[in-house]
């Protein structure tokens, strides 16, 4: 649930016990992270010892989380604006971790008419893509957030500013987590996040991410960023060539499709800064 200070806290049937690890992990190259499932011994809660890592499904860098099922990607309708390139960042990001990305949309009741339809077509967008997304107010509708992380190891991320850590304290009041003020000068929230640490929301587990606002994707190549649009890879087979990544290629399905209003035009045009980011980054290495 939580590494700190040498000590992991292992969840197992309620309760919590603080542990150490065995001197054979440091050896072995490995160090337990928070979200791992583990074999461990412990006499009381205070004595045990992790033992041993159960194989791993994924692994994020930033926060440094196994096994993560699913993440709550939380932008603001206002303050700080909804920014759809932001967005198409932070789910390329975890599309390639294999991870479940599901959009939320907060403070839609302090949007203005204009802002809402807005919103409300970004949606129609997303959701055709395939995505899910929640629509949430100041006060958010719980058990639907609830329903989504049910049983699953999630993380919550975005911006500093955007309300995650009044989602979270809405959802676990308990947790009562300290809530950062936007700094208007900088269009950013106060950094407020500490440490990572799986927190129990209803009967699954969320992990906090520190704010940012930029996102490192050094596994990205020019052939695998099509995966992480759905709308692309589902017609990436039509293209009359087959290494097509849609940029300059004749006869390409995924041009058409944009042309055609059936790929909407904004989703593609990050497509296509985040493949020219790609190839530069590949030409300096």
């Amino acid at each position: 649930m939580k590494a700190l200070s040498g000590f992991y806290y292992v969840y197992c049937e309620g309760e919590t016990y603080q542990c150490r690890a065995r001197g054979n992990f440091r050896k072995r190259g490995l160090t337990p992270l928070v979200g791992d499932h583990v074999v461990f011994q412990a006499d009381n809660v205070k004595e045990g010892y992790v033992l041993d890592l159960l194989p791993r499904k994924n692994t994020l860098v930033r926060p440094p989380i196994a096994n993560v099922d699913l993440a709550l990607l939380v932008f603001s309708a206002v303050e700080p604006d909804f920014s759809a390139n932001l967005a198409d960042r932070f789910l390329v990001a975890i599309e390639l971790e294999d991870v479940t990305p599901v959009i939320c949309i907060s403070k839609l009741d302090l949007a203005d008419e204009a802002r809402k339809a807005e919103i409300a077509d970004y949606q129609a967008v997303y959701e055709e893509a395939g995505y899910q997304v929640l629509l949430t107010n100041t006060e958010i509708d719980k058990k639907t957030v609830l329903d989504v992380i049910a049983g699953k190891i999630a993380v919550i991320a975005g911006q500093s500013g955007v309300g995650k850590s009044t989602l979270l304290n809405t959802l676990n009041p308990d947790l009562d987590i300290e809530t950062g003020v936007i700094s208007f000068v900088l269009g950013r929230g106060k950094h407020t996040t500490r440490h990572v640490e799986l927190m129990t929301i209803g009967s699954g587990f969320i992990a906090d991410t520190p704010g940012f606002s930029s996102i490192e994707m050094d596994e990205l190549t020019t052939e695998n960023l099509q995966f992480c649009f759905p709308e692309i890879d589902r017609r990436r087979g039509e293209c009359k060539f087959r290494g097509c990544i849609h940029e300059n290629e004749p006869k390409c399905a995924v041009k058409t499709s944009v042309a055609n209003g059936e790929i909407a035009a904004f989703r593609y045009e990050h497509y296509i800064q985040i493949l020219t980011e790609v190839k530069n980054k590949k030409e300096r290495y």
